[in-house]
Parts: structure tokens; sequence; C-alpha cells
């Protein structure tokens, strides 16, 4: 059969009956009601600042974009052309000492050249063109090694463009980001003094971003070759940049 459910009144008079006093077993009865009080905590103080940082390098490669251009009034004779003066270009950047790896073709065109009279286009002259981007490992020769391609080409070389940069831009990258960060924690350390507080741990760490800054290149567009290639050429200096969001935990 079930059960009765014993009261705390009940439970004091069974007691009493037993020669317990009634104070503890009311204190009995309240300590098996009681509920735990609920515990309110607050959140900790914290800091968010954004760090930026920056490093800069000499660069240590050159890009030259370089090219051959012919016009004739076949399609065969401007390639012939063309093919002519590609050969000399590429031997003469092989006598420079690039090697084979850092020589790479970007382009091959021929396309027709039209007379435009009285409203109607007719096929004047063929254009045959041919560019290559040309690795330099050694700053310091880059115009050497223009002027040996427009002296071999002559008057079909083209120089589009130099653009001087860094071979492997992870370790410049990489000092940006140290940099970023140095600063985000110099922010927070003085926010926490100046709050009166002791500077806790990092509680979370975001990249806002990444940049990278080359040097304007010297040449730029396409430009005949004859006299570009003695041209003082400037390398400056590559910059990095980084940016950090930072929360650290004030004590």
């Amino acid at each position: 059969m079930p059960v009765p459910r014993t009261t705390g009144t009940a439970v004091a008079v069974i007691l009493l009956a037993l020669g317990v006093p009634a104070v503890a077993a009311s204190g009995a009865a309240a300590a098996s009601l009681a509920v735990p009080a609920a515990r309110v905590t607050s959140a900790p103080a914290t800091v968010t600042v954004t760090g930026e940082g920056s490093a800069v390098a000499e660069p240590d490669i050159a890009v030259v974009g370089a090219g051959v251009e012919a016009t004739a009034k076949t399609a065969r004779a401007a390639l012939n052309a063309r093919n002519q003066a590609a050969a000399a270009l590429l031997k003469a950047v092989r006598a420079q000492g690039i090697a084979a790896r850092d020589i790479r073709t970007e382009n091959v065109s021929l396309s027709p050249v039209y007379d435009y009279q009285d409203g109607e286009s007719t096929p004047k002259d063929y254009r045959a063109a041919q560019s290559f981007s040309i690795k330099v490992r050694e700053v310091a020769t880059t115009g050497a090694l223009s002027t040996a391609v427009t002296e071999a080409t002559g008057d079909a070389g083209r120089i589009s463009s130099v653009v001087f940069d860094l071979d492997d831009r992870r370790p410049l990258q990489a000092r940006a980001r140290k940099a970023a960060y140095r600063d985000a924690h110099a922010k927070t350390a003085q926010y926490a003094r100046l709050g009166g507080h002791r500077l806790g741990r990092l509680v979370s760490l975001s990249e806002g971003g990444t940049g990278y800054v080359l040097p304007m290149p010297p040449v730029s567009g396409d430009v005949p070759g004859a006299g570009i290639g003695v041209a003082p050429l400037a390398p400056g200096e590559i910059r990095a940049t980084a940016w950090v969001t930072a929360v650290y935990a004030l004590g």
C-alpha cells in the first residue's frame, strides 16, 4: 500500500515522541526544504584596442616586362620578323646570366592593322608581338639587362615595366604582424595604467588586414626599347603593414 507523505509538523511530533527537541526537528525540516541561493557574477573588465605595424626592406629581385613587336604587309612576314626579334631578345637575356626558370612568355599575338577610309576598313598590315616576364635576381644588374635587350632587338624591342619586389614576402609580412601585436600590447598596457588596473591575459586577437606597398616602377607602359635601357633605376624600398584587434582582461 502507498506510504503516506510526512509533513514538517508531523516529523516534529514524531521526533518529540522519540525525545528529540522540537527545535532540531524544525531545523531539519527547514534544511530539507531549503533552496540554494543563485550566485550572481559580473563579467571581467576588458580593454579592446587596434594595433598597427609596418616593416620595410630593400628589394632583392626585379621583374622586367620586355617584348618585341613587328609590323609587315603579310602575316607571314610579321611572324618571321617577330620570331627573329624574340630569339635575339632571349639570347641577350640568357647572356646576362638569367636562368631559364626566370624567363616566362606572357603573351603571343598576331593581328591585322586596318586602314579606315570612307567608312570602310580594310587590312593594311599585320602586327605580331610577343611579351616576356624576366626575373632579375641581382637587382643591380637590372639596368644592364634592359640595355642588352634594347641593343639586341633594336626598334622591335619593348620595355613595358620594371617592378622591384621580394622573392619571398613572408618574412617581411611576419615582421609587420609582430610590430602590430606590440603596438596593441603597448596601448592596452597604457589604458590599464590610466584606469588603475593591472593588465591581465590576452582574451582574443584577430587580424584586421595586411598591406604590401611596392616601389613605383620607373618604367611603365608600352615603350619602345631604344634608349630605355641606359636610364638609371631606383629600387626604393618595400613596405608591409598589418592591423590587429586585441582584447585583454583587466585585473
